[in-house]
């Protein structure tokens, strides 16, 4: 009965959104119903995929207190920054890799390498060593994030040919759906895991819902419309003007990091990716180390409200780029980043008050946001649906170097053991350490406000169910 009251806010929220988004007038470029009901089997799939990665993912974080002694603040920074470390480097190989082999292809290789992940780290967790956990934990979530990596890239080069630029503000909603459902999974549900079952339950049950899902993505899942029975069409994005010739992946990699538009856009994910994690990594392990997570709200309920948080900042974000600024990114990231150096800012006088988890519940809604329209959609826009793979991993790849340093600046500067770790002045640096990023992030993204891909805008897509075998 518990879970279904902790369900029930989400469903509600997203039926009030279903019905909403359906009530927005229709962008017309031809699609008809057939073509709609099947790219939606195509990314819902997909995106399970992409959000139970997730719970694969931030299980670490859920776990962490479950192993007592032997994981303390510095081992856990250690572990997860080694993490983010090799998930923000291993875009170098699977963005070109992706595009070469087809995002489902990528995809499929990226469950099954978390599923073998998840299970190595079910079975050292089982075993519970006493000696060399932080280093054995290093290199099996290192591999895992590896893996983790190929999902980011490979669902949005396979949506890239489904989704006009005019209509891609929508799936930049969908995409923060999407996160915001991994995040829900995995705090939530691998927190209900830790307290009612033995811990390595935590890594194991992933493994086996990703396994489930996985299979579906491997019978379902076309990676073109063409692929489906339907016409292929112009997207209206970068490779709108490619003459359809090859290019090596060095020769893209060098395009797309002189193109100033991605590299600013990356340069922005990189202050997302510190902000972000700096919330959701460190919120709950603050609250409960100095005991103010007694009949705290926000953090007995922290993943279905970062859920419904992350669920509003994508909408929030993709309606106002497709239908106040013209399929534009830029303004929504600075609208967005606005709210985060504001909430940046007020986090130094609302530490150790009540009014903190609303705070950073509300950020989160921005971050989100923000991630969600620049990673999910301005890279498929800016890097075509052609060189989308590489776009996306760059992009991405900052994302996570932002984590990365997020994780070991945290772990250098706020108290690792008692007693200083209990006394919430202590953690005064955790705000303080986010106004920089919060500050170059809306610099950056004021610098990209009137961005577009250099495309025919005005290409109309022909997605008509084939009479004959698509090309």
């Amino acid at each position: 009965m518990d879970y279904v009251e902790q369900v029930a806010p989400i469903l509600i929220l997203l039926a009030v959104i279903a019905f909403v988004l359906a009530r927005l007038p229709r962008v017309e470029l031809g699609h008809d119903d057939a073509y709609r009901r099947r790219r939606v089997r195509n990314w819902l799939p997909v995106g399970l995929l992409y959000a139970f990665l997730y719970m694969g993912r931030y299980n670490l974080t859920v776990s962490k207190d479950a192993f007592g002694d032997l994981m303390s603040n510095q081992d856990f920074g250690f572990i997860f920054g080694v993490g983010t470390a090799v998930y923000g480097s291993a875009f170098l190989i699977n963005g070109p890799l992706t595009d070469r082999v087809g995002g489902k292809r990528a995809l499929l290789i990226g469950g099954a390498g978390a599923i073998a992940a998840n299970l190595a780290l079910a079975a050292v967790a089982m075993s519970r060593p006493t000696e060399n956990l932080t280093t054995i934990f290093a290199l099996l979530y290192g591999a895992n994030m590896y893996f983790q990596s190929f999902g980011a890239v490979a669902i949005v080069k396979i949506n890239a040919p489904w989704f006009h630029v005019r209509e891609r503000g929508v799936f930049g909603a969908i995409f923060g759906i999407l996160i915001s459902l991994g995040v829900y999974f995995a705090y939530d549900w691998g927190g209900i895991i830790v307290d009612k079952l033995e811990v390595h339950w935590v890594f194991l049950v992933p493994a086996i819902i990703l396994s489930v899902v996985w299979l579906v993505v491997l019978v379902g899942v076309k990676n073109t419309p063409g692929e489906a029975g339907f016409r292929d069409f112009d997207t209206a994005d970068a490779s709108s003007n490619d003459d359809g010739s090859t290019q090596g992946a060095i020769a893209v990699f060098k395009k797309m990091l002189t193109h100033p538009v991605i590299i600013t856009i990356a340069c922005i994910e990189f202050c997302s990716g510190f902000l972000r994690q700096a919330i959701m990594q460190w919120y709950k392990t603050i609250m409960k180390q100095t005991g103010l997570s007694v009949d705290n709200f926000v953090y007995e309920n922290w993943g279905l409200l970062l859920c419904c948080a992350g669920i509003m900042g994508g909408v929030i974000a993709g309606v106002l780029s497709d239908r106040v600024f013209d399929s534009r990114r830029g303004p929504v990231a600075v609208l967005l980043y606005a709210v985060m150096l504001v909430g940046a800012v007020a986090l130094n006088f609302v530490l150790g008050t009540p009014m903190l988890g609303a705070l950073v519940i509300f950020m989160s809604m921005a971050v989100i946001g923000v991630h969600g329209m620049l990673s999910g959609t301005a890279s498929m826009d800016f890097g075509g649906r052609r060189n989308a793979g590489i776009a996306v991993g760059i992009i991405d790849g900052f994302v996570y170097a932002g984590t990365a340093v997020m994780s070991f600046t945290y772990g250098a500067i706020l108290p690792s053991e008692a007693p200083e770790a209990a006394q919430i002045e202590n953690y005064a640096m955790w705000p303080v350490a986010m106004l920089l990023p919060a500050i170059l992030g809306l610099l950056l993204a004021w610098r990209i406000r009137n961005a577009k891909p250099g495309a025919k805008a005005d290409a109309k897509p022909a997605a008509k169910p084939a009479n004959e075998p698509a090309n």
